[in-house]
């Protein structure tokens, strides 16, 4: 075999496994975080959560939150585009909150970011990794296909994102992109606890 060949050979045997590393990383990296907790109070007391279940540090500016109001647009697809603020980053084990800059004190007290427009119960977030021109979904709160009413049921309760706060059950570790699988149809399918309004007990942890 030529030099020139056998150099040829090397270069695509490692661009291939750059390539592989780099897809693997890039899926480990979106498994790592997810919403914990989502709370739509009274008054302006709304807040999303986010956990890094992961062993790293997480750079935030590398994902973002965009969201529908009421109905979208174009059906399927994000109408905002919301992103991190500067240098946002999020340790393994701890939470990251986003939350109304008019929300109860006790709700600000642990607050990492505010933001004006979270949902009335009828608002799609998602949680995904990249920008604008091309990005992967990692978690869900609600979806983008349409207005469902009132709010989307969780757990077998009715409108369950509005006038609720749902946090996340323990056993659950990564994201999940199909939100009728993660909102699920009674409390023992359902990836979530679905609380009181105004219960704040978890928020921060």
């Amino acid at each position: 075999m030529s030099l020139k060949i056998t150099q040829n050979l090397r270069a695509y045997c490692c661009f291939l496994l750059a390539f592989i590393l780099s897809a693997f990383s890039y899926g480990n990296l979106n498994a790592q975080v997810f919403f914990s907790e989502y709370a739509e109070g009274s008054s302006n007391n709304k807040y999303l959560e986010i956990y890094n279940a992961g062993t790293e540090a997480v750079d935030l500016t590398e994902y973002a939150f965009p969201n529908v109001s009421n109905a979208p647009t174009v059906v399927g697809e994000y109408e905002y585009w919301n992103t991190f603020s500067e240098g946002a980053t999020l340790a393994p084990g701890e939470v990251y909150v986003i939350a109304h800059p008019s929300a109860d004190s006790l709700i600000l007290l642990h607050a990492d970011q505010t933001y004006s427009y979270l949902s009335n119960g009828d608002d799609g977030f998602a949680l995904v990794y990249g920008t604008e021109s091309g990005f992967e979904v990692v978690d869900r709160i609600g979806d983008w296909n349409g207005d469902p009413g009132s709010g989307w049921d969780v757990a077998g309760v009715s409108n369950g994102t509005q006038d609720h706060v749902l946090v996340r059950k323990c056993g659950i570790t990564t994201g999940n992109t199909d939100w009728t699988l993660s909102a699920g149809t009674s409390a023992e399918d359902s990836e979530w606890n679905v609380l009181a309004i105004d219960t704040w007990d978890n928020l921060g942890s």
